[in-house]
């Protein structure tokens, strides 16, 4: 295999500018979904690397119940530096696997408490709250997804805008958005690299929200309206809220808005700035899948040969 191993633990660093291309020129609906699936994909291979160099490392303890075979030195000899990486990526994992189940605890707790607050109120969509902060999210789950506003920040809104900010909020839950916001954290837990997917998938799926709301009421200065005066009270927002959403870069959604409706189509020409985003994400995403069952295949084989029968 040769240093080939370690390209799925590197590979990611290509996300960086894949993002910012994908964020800025495709529709934001297939940014979204492309750069989730990117993330995804190259996270798991990245875990399957740290896997297959921790069985390496693994088998070279003493006392270990892994086959003797499996620490001879022909399969050391597949995993350059084996002495190191094989024993640094045992830690490493266990690093990964401790911070990914934190997330996902703390992600469904969160929901689990905020669905419990609201318990003594009406079985409706809406829940209004009567609180001085003003602050809404889409809270998805329990019996029913639900839009969560409160007093305070309805007061602040006309009429238009309220019916803006429902829609935006329901765009999340129809669209289950925070799948896609658990799915990137979760990667980014897996390996740091992708942490700039995980803040461009933040704000393309505020924007396709936007989107949404925008064919709703019609008329995309009203919504963007209602995005910046609700932008003014977020340092008001309940702390903990940001598991559930992430309101993005508010500018750069207000200036989307104030333009033309982004166009949508299946496949940019790869010779357009959108063509080559999506064509570069696909490219590294394959070549990191590849080189992850190249290595898992061929040390299988190696460990399948030194197994004594």
């Amino acid at each position: 295999m040769g240093v080939f191993v370690f390209l799925p633990l590197v590979l990611p660093v290509t996300a960086w500018p894949v993002a910012r291309l994908a964020a800025g020129r495709l529709h934001p609906r297939t940014a979204t979904r492309l750069l989730t699936t990117v993330a995804a994909v190259m996270a798991a291979c990245s875990t399957l690397c740290l896997a297959l160099l921790m069985v390496v490392g693994t088998a070279q303890l003493p006392g270990n119940p892994l086959p003797d075979g499996w620490s001879d030195p022909e399969v050391r000899a597949a995993v350059p530096h084996d002495r190191i990486v094989g024993k640094a990526a045992i830690p490493a994992l266990l690093l990964v696997a401790a911070s990914c189940l934190r997330s996902l605890t703390g992600h469904y707790r969160l929901r689990r408490r905020a669905h419990a607050a609201l318990a003594g109120l009406p079985p409706t969509g809406v829940a209004v709250l009567p609180d001085d902060r003003p602050y809404a999210y889409a809270l998805p789950g329990g019996p029913r997804d639900r839009v969560v506003v409160t007093t305070a920040l309805l007061d602040r809104l006309e009429p238009a805008e309220r019916r803006a900010l429902f829609a935006h909020e329901r765009a999340h839950l129809v669209g289950r958005h925070h799948r896609y916001l658990l799915a990137v954290r979760l990667a980014e837990h897996a390996n740091p690299f992708l942490r700039p997917l995980r803040t461009a998938v933040a704000y393309t799926m505020e924007r396709w929200a936007d989107e949404e709301a925008a064919q709703i009421v019609g008329r995309r200065r009203t919504v963007a309206r209602a995005i910046g005066k609700a932008a003014l009270s977020a340092a008001l927002t309940p702390a903990g809220l940001g598991a559930l959403a992430e309101p993005g870069p508010v500018p750069r959604r207000i200036a989307a808005l104030l333009e033309p409706a982004p166009t949508q189509h299946a496949l940019p020409s790869v010779l357009t700035t959108a063509g080559l985003a999506l064509w570069a994400a696909g490219a590294g995403t394959a070549l990191s899948a590849m080189s992850s069952a190249n290595s898992a295949v061929t040390l299988f084989l190696v460990l399948h040969a030194a197994t004594p029968l």
